[in-house]
């Protein structure tokens, strides 16, 4: 919210950009025992956010900057998605020749040999952003579990750890084991170089997750390449998690035995 309100400076469009331009609404009433949530939303920024006892879900979610540093002002320093960005290069970096190529899916961000549709301009290398729920999305790439060695499984855990940074401590630990115990379904790919100072994309995506991460050509600012400096990520809970889709059935037998104990049956 704060790099929004500096991009309005830069560009000379604060009533546009600005670092309170955001939206919050809030569904069903805040409960420690009955579902309900919130969205909260804008530039740059999307959180989804359900609660159900003891359960909170936040994906999907959005997180972009342009740029994403602040360099000047009273927020001066203040930087964001960087670790995602250094981590899913050393990563990348990291692998063996062989498995990079395996992992590379394109050499080029915007490539010819892209079948219609895979670039556009609003999400460009994006496929699971807005208006993308349920989207059904082929694996491509590498597998985890059985071409990277221990070190780069550790790499990837790091990265998962940044895409939960939204959640609760003890929520974020259990949702991490989760995406491990899937490391032997879960698929890394790439887009683009991975010398120091290209501009990339990759995602991993298993059954129970998928996060992007993409540097951006410039929509306020001038840059009409990639650049490291404007950033889109994304998380999404595949297979009916987006939204706590998934916990229905554990509501619905709540619903159902709170209706028994009430009837007295």
């Amino acid at each position: 919210m704060r790099i929004n309100g500096f991009l309005g400076e830069l560009v000379k469009s604060p009533r546009v950009c600005n670092e309170y331009s955001y939206n919050f609404v809030l569904f069903g009433e805040p409960s420690a025992s009955t579902p309900w949530g919130f969205s909260f939303y804008g530039h740059h920024l999307c959180l989804n956010v359900f609660f159900y006892q003891s359960h909170v879900v936040i994906s999907p979610w959005f997180t972009g900057a342009e740029p994403n540093e602040i360099d000047e002002g009273p927020y001066a320093g203040t930087r964001i998605l960087q670790n995602e960005e250094k981590l899913g290069l050393k990563l990348m970096q990291s692998l063996p020749a062989e498995k990079q190529g395996k992992a590379q899916t394109y050499k080029l961000l915007q490539d010819p040999a892209m079948p219609h549709g895979r670039w556009n301009h609003d999400d460009q290398r994006h496929l699971c952003g807005a208006y993308r729920d349920n989207r059904v999305v082929p694996y491509e790439g590498i597998l985890v579990g059985s071409e990277m060695d221990e070190t780069q499984r550790w790499l990837v855990t790091k990265i998962l750890e940044e895409y939960l940074v939204y959640l609760p401590t003890k929520a974020r630990e259990l949702r991490l084991k989760q995406m491990e115990s899937w490391y032997h379904e879960t698929y890394f790919c790439w887009i683009g170089g991975y010398g120091n100072e290209d501009a990339f994309y990759y995602r991993i995506q298993s059954p129970v997750v998928i996060v992007e991460f993409d540097h951006h050509s410039g929509v306020f600012l001038t840059n009409k390449e990639p650049a490291k400096f404007h950033i889109h990520t994304l998380l999404r809970t595949p297979n009916g998690g987006d939204y706590g889709m998934a916990l229905r059935p554990l509501i619905q037998a709540g619903v159902e035995q709170k209706y028994l104990w009430e009837e007295g049956k």
